[in-house]
């Protein structure tokens, strides 16, 4: 399962209906912008994670924070500290608000939904998908699964989609 559907099938779509409903949007319209967003995010987390101290960092912030609640308790999306979270999030993995606002402007143009309001969803949907990651990742590994945080982050790095990331972080390196 992909970090998309992660998302959109957290808590029996829960996320979807508090994101829709924090920018006043319709379920539809709040996957489609969803949808069109994440991909920037994931290629942002994987060129950060890139190099060995990029990649320590993600790691140290997946497992040291409290990124799932997310997922688990969609209504603090709400919350003023979820956007100055993602905010920082946003920083570490696009970093400028430049390059936030092309990814919400090309968004816009895919997902018909206002750039505008994709600014402001970004942040949310950046803490979203480290709480996706960290549970996706955490929650197989401590359940034994091989999947794991290693298998969670090669599909994040697996950029050409084979199956493997080490083709993909050498080609970086």
């Amino acid at each position: 399962m992909n970090l998309l559907e992660t998302i959109l099938s957290a808590q029996n779509g829960d996320v979807v209906r508090q994101v829709a409903n924090n920018f006043q949007l319709d379920e539809g319209q709040a996957k489609s912008a969803m949808g069109a967003l994440l991909p920037a995010l994931t290629q942002g987390i994987s060129k950060n994670a890139s190099g060995s101290q990029g990649l320590g960092d993600l790691i140290g912030a997946l497992t040291g924070g409290n990124h799932s609640k997310y997922i688990d308790q969609p209504e603090v999306l709400a919350e003023s500290g979820t956007v100055e979270e993602g905010n920082k999030i946003l920083g570490h993995i696009l970093g400028s608000k430049d390059v936030s606002r092309q990814v919400a402007s090309r968004a816009a143009e895919s997902s018909g939904v206002d750039s505008g309001i994709l600014k402001q969803m970004l942040p949310m949907l950046a803490s979203v998908a480290m709480g996706a990651m960290a549970k996706k990742g955490l929650g197989n590994a401590s359940a034994g699964q091989p999947e794991g945080l290693g298998g969670m982050l090669t599909g994040i790095l697996d950029a050409d989609k084979d199956g493997s990331a080490l083709d993909d972080i050498m080609g970086m390196a």
